[in-house]
Order: structure tokens, then C-alpha cells, then sequence
């Protein structure tokens, strides 16, 4: 154990693969800060920290389980028609064969990817319609968005893990990787929160966020893998407008500030 903490590649890899956990956890941080939006008081911060150390607890496990996360990942559930993958595929015959398979992977991603798209669809109807904010209410009990963190958290965790797979073989790495990057995610979940309460602006830029990540997950359950730094891009993009556009609307209500 001593000759692995001196090695440099053990220090190399630690803080390359946490800091890539920390950018994978960004969606599921922005998730489980509009999941628990509509809770209040202790309820909102007990659901926070479930979400967020449960993520970890969950990706933990999935390392317990690392063989079985890979052999899940490549070994095919069942074949798709020839004719949907023909009308469908690109990329060559290699591509096409592997559309083809559908793995539990691909289901999960798939299943996860829907689901976000509901979630978001659902909070920007209620939050520019004006309407159904009883109902969200009502069935925004603590039980149901903890139940809506374990669905996602299982999504989001089964990227984190073969992102962790495919960066290092040392086991004591990903778990470190995973613990360090949960600390930074757990520091900034409540300041996140905080001011997308305060800035409504940008809790509708999280909403969309969330749903291109619901969209590439959707691809990637149906053989079309998009980029994320493409997703990260845009979003990082649109946040610094906004930022921009803040700033300003807080010089013009506050003008002796500006000198």
C-alpha cells in the first residue's frame, strides 16, 4: 500500500478521474437540486444529502460489483430487427452490428434518459404555465423525491463507473476519486440551490439542461453517442450570458453600485 501512495501514477490518475467525477456529477448535482426544490426546511436538506452521498454510496457499490458492471455493458439482451437497425444505423457495418445488440446498459441509459425529459418537461410546464403547482406539490412528498434521486442516482452513477473503469484498473483510485469528488459535490449543492432559488432565470437554463442530458441519454441507449463536452459547452455558454445579463440587471436597479 506504501509503494502504490508514493507512486506517481497513482497520484496522477487520483486527480485526473476525480476531477472528470466531479464534471460527471454537475448533472446529477443540478437534478437533485431542482428534485428537491419544492421541499422545505429540514425535509429539502435531508433530501439533499441523500441524493448526493447516496450517489456515492451507490457508485461505490457498483465498483463492488465492477465485473459484473462490464459484463453488463457488453453482453447483448437481446437483437434488434434487422430493418429498424438498417433504417437507423450509420457508421458502417461495425456500428450497425452493435446498434443492434441491446444491452442492460443501453435500457438503463434509455429508461434514464426518458425519465429526465418527463422530470424537466413537467418543472418548465409548471413553472411557466403557472399551473398544476398543487398537484407537483402534492406529489413532491419527501418519499417521492427520494425515490425519483435513487432512479436518477442510478443512472448517473452507471456513466460515473465505467468513466472510472476506463481511466485506471486500480481500485483504490475510483473509490477515492468517487469519495473526493462527493465532498466538493456536497460543499456546492447548497450554494447551487441557493441561487437558482434566488435567480429563476437560471433554474429554467438547469431545466434545459437537463433535458439535452435526458436527449444524449436517450441516444446513447439507442446507439448514437453524443459528445457531452458538446452538452457542456452549451450550457456553460447560456450560464455566462446569464451571468452577464445579471450583473447588468443589477446595475440598473442599483446604480450607485456601478461607481
Amino acid at each position: 500500500m506504501t509503494e502504490l501512495l508514493v507512486a506517481p501514477q497513482f497520484w496522477g490518475s487520483l486527480v485526473t478521474l476525480t476531477f472528470l467525477e466531479i464534471v460527471l456529477g454537475i448533472d446529477n448535482l443540478l437534478f437533485v437540486s431542482i428534485a428537491v426544490a419544492n421541499l422545505k426546511g429540514a425535509a429539502q436538506k435531508g433530501a439533499r444529502r441523500i441524493g448526493v452521498w447516496g450517489a456515492m454510496v451507490l457508485r461505490i457499490a457498483m465498483l463492488g460489483g465492477i465485473f459484473w458492471i462490464i459484463n453488463a455493458d457488453k453482453a447483448p439482451l437481446f437483437l434488434l430487427p434487422e430493418g429498424l437497425v438498417t433504417l437507423f444505423a450509420h457508421g458502417g457495418a461495425h456500428a450497425a452490428e452493435e446498434m443492434a445488440q441491446v444491452t442492460l446498459k443501453d435500457l438503463i441509459l434509455l429508461a434514464g434518459g426518458l425519465f429526465l425529459l418527463w422530470k424537466g418537461t413537467q418543472e418548465i410546464h409548471a413553472a411557466v404555465e403557472g399551473t398544476g403547482h398543487e398537484a407537483a406539490k402534492a406529489k413532491n412528498e419527501f418519499s417521492a423525491v427520494i425515490l425519483q434521486l435513487f432512479v436518477i442516482n442510478i443512472v448517473f452513477s452507471l456513466d460515473s463507473v465505467i468513466t472510472a473503469v476506463g481511466m485506471t484498473n486500480i481500485i483504490e483510485v475510483m473509490v477515492a476519486a468517487v469519495v473526493l469528488s462527493t465532498f466538493v459535490m456536497a460543499a456546492a449543492a447548497a450554494p447551487l440551490a441557493g441561487f437558482i432559488e434566488k435567480h429563476p432565470t437560471t433554474k429554467m437554463l438547469a431545466l434545459a439542461f437537463i433535458l439535452l442530458v435526458g436527449v444524449a441519454l436517450v441516444a446513447d441507449g439507442l446507439g448514437f453517442h453524443i459528445p457531452r463536452g458538446y452538452l457542456y459547452f452549451a450550457i456553460a455558454f447560456s450560464l455566462a450570458v446569464e451571468l452577464l445579463n445579471i450583473r447588468a440587471r443589477r446595475k440598473a436597479e442599483h446604480p450607485e453600485r456601478a461607481h
